[in-house]
């Protein structure tokens, strides 16, 4: 029987050095299960050991019939705001310590990195080291600063990652602060989904999707944010406003769907038969955003729920990530 896998994890370390700036993440453990992620003096997130204990996480990936899981970077610590050699540093360290706990069980956890995605150079330096020491893939944000995934230099980091046949997933991250998205968690509620949404249609409408292989694995967190749900209305400006919208892409928004993968943290049956139905079954992947409390569980819930086909479940279990992470047979 294939494997269960979960395409969406993330990990926290449960320690690093000084990462040289005042504001910089550090871990406060408030005790030997749980700790705060802090930006200088102000909380961050609190979390739980499941974030470095291999234990804890096979644990609830047992309760929840999850075989392999993916394991993130949590982007916080990306550090794209950083020069160059600070955040190659701080992607360095990273990158090593989830070595450090995916090697507790390296038959059921499997890492990506992050790089400095500000510099290509040391991108692709920093990719190339972590995939000789044995990560899977790597994970980028949605945007640096003003320059999004359709910007040039980062379009060369992807041709790379084609080129050596690594798996790319994009995460939302950074969202601009507005008073209006204070409340009720509106930054991660409205912001993260609209992140994502306005990443691919960049990709989309400037033609990126022309120019990148087809070879290229990417996905995108959080089902995609808002593009399935969507598409519809980019595809009709598209359409009748050619001179502002489809000047710059072959094809409607929607024809580029099935480049790309998503995963299915979208919390409902109905959401996600439109991912099904826009994306295609052969691109829907599991995913739960384990162990954030903004995450899925049981992991899988909403595709197991689903009225979906026998067929349709088994890929979305199981066989797209397979082929997402280049180890399908």
């Amino acid at each position: 029987m294939a494997p269960v896998i979960d395409v969406h994890t993330h990990v926290v370390p449960p320690g690093w050095p000084d990462l040289g700036s005042p504001d910089d993440p550090w871990l406060r453990m408030d005790s030997a299960t749980a700790a705060t992620i802090m930006l200088g003096d102000r909380e961050f997130r609190r979390i739980t050991d499941a974030c470095w204990n291999a234990d804890t996480r096979l644990a609830d990936m047992d309760a929840d019939g999850i075989d392999v899981q993916v394991v993130l970077p949590t982007p916080v610590f990306f550090g794209y705001d950083r020069n160059a050699a600070d955040a190659a540093r701080i992607a360095a360290i990273f990158n090593d310590l989830t070595l450090e706990v995916t090697a507790q069980a390296p038959d059921r956890l499997v890492p990506f990195c992050q790089v400095p995605l500000q510099d290509t150079d040391a991108a692709i330096t920093e990719l190339d080291r972590c995939i000789a020491n044995g990560h899977r893939g790597v994970e980028i944000g949605n945007h640096v600063g003003d320059r999004d995934l359709d910007d040039a230099p980062i379009l060369d980091f992807l041709r790379r990652c084609a080129e050596h046949d690594v798996a790319v997933f994009v995460h939302p991250w950074d969202m601009a602060p507005t008073p209006r998205a204070d409340p009720w968690m509106l930054e991660w509620l409205v912001g993260m989904p609209a992140e994502t949404h306005l990443s691919l249609l960049h990709l989309a409408l400037s033609g990126a999707f022309d120019r990148l292989p087809e070879s290229l694995r990417l996905g995108f967190a959080h089902g995609g944010g808002s593009f399935a749900y969507w598409c519809g209305r980019a595809d009709n400006a598209w359409r009748h406003r050619r001179d502002l919208v489809g000047a710059d892409s072959e094809h409607p928004p929607s024809h580029y769907a099935g480049r790309v993968y998503v995963d299915s943290v979208v919390f409902s049956p109905e959401a996600l038969k439109t991912l099904i139905a826009v994306h295609g079954s052969d691109r829907v992947m599991l995913g739960s955003d384990y162990p954030y409390p903004l995450g899925e569980r049981p992991a899988g819930a909403v595709i197991r729920a689903a009225s979906l086909q026998a067929e349709q479940r088994e890929l979305l279990l199981s066989e797209n990530a397979l082929t997402f992470l280049g180890a399908a047979d």
